[in-house]
């Protein structure tokens, strides 16, 4: 492919970063082309055993207020909405029908993001979420809250 083509056939697996600050966070390159332009954003079990996703703030994160651009933290949301609701698809394709959020608050230049999140209710076809993003360089300080529903669909071949 030239990079211009999209490739619908891919299969996006989680690797686990073994270097660095995200050392022992894992990731999915490859899993969706606009979340890995907007990223990186990575994830992993904490010690409470909930799901965690988390990315640092970068430059090109920022709107021209020099705060996190509001489509950064939506865009981030929808990524943390999958890893929060893993258990409740897996082995099934979803999509985000509807997304519900609140911005709060903000973060700047080399901030760590974080969310967590928790799935209210998981149905034969519909998963219903909750989740508050977090500015955790600022003591945790609330961005954004938010909740979702993703419908699961068959993948289209």
């Amino acid at each position: 492919m030239d990079g211009g083509e999209l490739d619908t056939n891919y299969t996006s697996k989680m690797v686990t970063i073994t270097e660095g600050e995200w050392a022992g966070w894992n990731q999915y390159p490859g899993g969706d082309p606009f979340e890995d332009l907007a990223g990186p954003f990575y994830c992993r079990i904490d010690k409470e055993g909930r799901r965690l996703s988390a990315f640092r703030a970068e430059h090109k994160h920022m709107n021209g207020g020099m705060f996190m651009h509001g489509g950064c933290v939506m865009t981030f949301a929808d990524f943390s909405l999958f890893w929060i609701a893993r258990d409740a698809i897996e082995g099934q394709s979803s999509v985000t029908a509807t997304f519900n959020a609140e911005l709060v608050g903000t973060c700047g230049v080399g901030d760590l993001v974080e969310c967590r999140g928790e799935v209210v209710k998981a149905g034969r076809s519909m998963v219903f979420l909750r989740g508050i993003i977090t500015n955790a360089s600022d003591g945790g300080a609330p961005m954004m809250s938010f909740s979702s529903v993703l419908k699961k669909t068959t993948r289209r071949s």
